[in-house]
């Protein structure tokens, strides 16, 4: 009998348990990676919408 998966569920942690306490003191640098990853994680989203819209 085959098996079917309906829901996947991943979670993920970035760093480690020793740089949440930084975070919680110097949130400045911290807050700007996490700006510029959003920034490229939307960037290559707009651009694989754009290649879906070429096809």
């Amino acid at each position: 009998m085959p098996l079917e998966i309906r829901e996947l569920i991943i979670k993920a942690e970035l760093g480690s348990p020793e740089g949440a306490g930084q975070a919680a003191r110097g949130g400045t640098t911290d807050s700007k990676a996490k700006e510029q990853l959003v920034r490229d994680c939307v960037e290559q989203v707009l651009e694989i919408l754009r290649e879906r819209e070429e096809r």
